[in-house]
């Protein structure tokens, strides 16, 4: 059965724009595609591990070809745990809220724990190797400002970290076909409902024949 993982950013379950943009994804996702499978991982909910010096000793060792020690296995179990519903999905919706030009730290915190050499990439002589081949995303990003807007003050090239880092990531792990919506002005009152319920329509348009 295909699967679709929606990793849930946002810890602001009662006026996130992303968690609305992606609700109505989920909705029109559903009516297309009612023999699927979706999953939900709230990283606000999801218990990660640090990636201490036990999990960092165990990627050097597993870099050098060195046996783990019971610790650094038990350490490196936990790693590969929390990656293993990215392997069992055929898809990804991701919602992403802009925070401090970047995303928010508890999805750094799951990004830097999984994106370990043989969990979620390869590599050899020839170059690297994303282990997600062949499945896709879509991501919606959410934004206090307008970014995009011609004379913003927070233009997107210089301040958008957020949608650039996740591409690249996604990539990174050999997820090439990702769609990305763009929610922004979510501080704005009227402009900001505007803004979401263009991204909503969009979403819904999207979820149709992802």
């Amino acid at each position: 059965m295909t699967c679709v993982l929606y990793i849930e950013g946002s810890p602001n379950k009662a006026y996130s724009a992303s968690i609305d943009v992606c609700s109505a994804f989920l909705d029109a996702y559903r009516h297309a595609h009612p023999d699927h499978e979706i999953r939900t991982l709230d990283i606000w909910d999801l218990a990660m591990p640090e990636f201490d010096a036990a999990a960092l000793a165990a990627k050097y060792a597993g870099l050098s070809g060195t046996a783990l020690t019971p610790e650094q296995a038990a350490a490196w179990q936990q790693i590969e745990r929390l990656a293993a519903p990215f392997h069992e999905a055929d898809k990804f919706l991701f919602g992403v809220p802009l925070w401090n030009f970047s995303i928010p730290y508890k999805l750094k915190h799951l990004i830097d724990a999984i994106s370990q050499k043989d969990v979620l990439f390869t590599f050899d002589a020839s170059g690297f190797a994303g282990k997600l081949a062949g499945k896709k995303a879509a991501v919606v990003y959410a934004r206090g400002l307008a970014y995009q807007a011609p004379g913003s003050f927070t233009p997107a090239a210089e301040f958008d970290l957020q949608r650039p880092y996740m591409e690249t990531w996604l990539r990174f792990v050999g997820v090439t076909d990702v769609a990305g919506i763009v929610v922004e002005r979510t501080l704005f009152g009227p402009d900001g409902k505007v803004d979401r319920s263009r991204a909503i329509d969009e979403a819904r348009t999207l979820a149709r024949t992802f």
